[in-house]
């Protein structure tokens, strides 16, 4: 355990240059004191490391220094497959650099490990975007990357939501994001911080302004402080409804047992539950807010009327329908 510490410090200060013994110990997820006794050890191994005092201080390696830790485990090789995105990469226009790097990789790997890191890529598939709906159109990714990498000021025409629903204004891309299968642009801009939707951006243009991102802001806490406001702001309202078992398990709510089970769940707005209950049928009931209620039942009665009057609606066997049966459909059916 310790011996993986220590090459993951040592890599650590290849990668990134300076840094403090707090910032090593939030790192490995170790005591300040443990990286302390962990340097001596690299010193004591002729590792050529030195420490800075002061303000700007902290551990670095010589200048010119890199080790050649070439040795992979059978489940780092593995990781290093299952963690690729092909799809991710030749949509930033890196897939061909990412078929190169696994050949090279591979071809590095001993027997053992190609072969193992060979079944991965055999058995293991990871596609990112949902079942329903195509992928999103974005022919600004490409422009919107080659900012990033370059640290480059663009202005954006930007479609969204509210009013007004379109708008342009110069920005600071600090970042990327994969979600689910769509690309958010983290940009800074005269409102702060914020995310874009990549497919939203109606036209990007790259400028030649240069800028630097501020010390303290990481692309993960950022995002992660993102998602958690926007679930924050998802729910901000309750419905009572009473649910057949089927309807509490596929609301994932316990069931009381074999009968109706009332429960309180969250709700993002009146039209979004409208339709997600609509969707459970008859096994769930609305008791409140009164509105929602009413907006199911109106819902309801619109659909009996309309289709009330097809002559196929009360067929069963021995009513002496002329339409036992609805007309074939002339459509491809699925």
């Amino acid at each position: 355990m310790r011996a993986s510490r220590l090459v993951t410090l040592l890599l650590l200060l290849q990668n990134r240059g300076r840094m403090t013994a707090r910032q090593l110990a939030e790192e490995l997820e170790v005591s300040v004191r443990t990286v302390y006794r962990d340097v001596e050890a690299l010193g004591a191994a002729g590792i050529p490391l030195y420490g800075d005092a002061g303000h700007a201080g902290g551990y670095r390696l010589v200048d010119g220094y890199r080790t050649r830790l070439t040795g992979l485990t059978a489940d780092e090789a593995q990781a290093a497959f299952l963690a690729a995105l092909p799809g991710a990469a030749a949509e930033l226009g890196l897939g061909a650099a990412l078929a190169t790097a696994q050949l090279k990789l591979r071809a590095a790997l001993p027997a053992e490990l190609r072969e193992h890191a060979e079944r991965i890529q055999e058995r293991f598939l990871l596609d990112a975007p949902g079942w329903y709906g195509d992928a999103d159109c974005t022919p600004h990714l490409t422009a919107a990357a080659a900012a990033v990498w370059a640290r480059r000021a663009v202005v954006l025409r930007y479609r969204r939501w509210r009013a007004p629903e379109e708008i342009e204004r110069r920005v600071e891309p600090y970042g990327l994001v994969l979600k689910a299968g769509r690309w958010y642009l983290v940009a800074d801009g005269p409102s702060g911080i914020r995310t874009y939707r990549v497919d939203q951006i109606l036209e990007l243009r790259p400028l030649e302004d240069e800028f630097a991102i501020p010390g303290g802001f990481d692309l993960i806490r950022y995002w992660n402080s993102y998602l958690a406001d926007f679930r924050a702001r998802l729910h901000t309202g309750e419905a009572l409804v009473r649910l057949t078992p089927e309807g509490a398990r596929r609301l994932g709510v316990t069931s009381t047992g074999d009968g109706w089970t009332e429960a309180r769940v969250p709700i993002e707005s009146i039209d979004h539950a409208h339709g997600e209950f609509l969707r459970l049928g008859t096994d769930v009931e609305v008791m409140a807010p009164a509105e929602l209620r009413d907006r199911i039942a109106e819902t309801v009665r619109t659909l009996a009327t309309r289709y009330e009057g097809w002559p196929w609606a009360e067929a069963s066997p021995g009513r002496g329908t002329d339409h036992p049966h609805p007309p074939p459909c002339t459509r491809t059916c699925v």
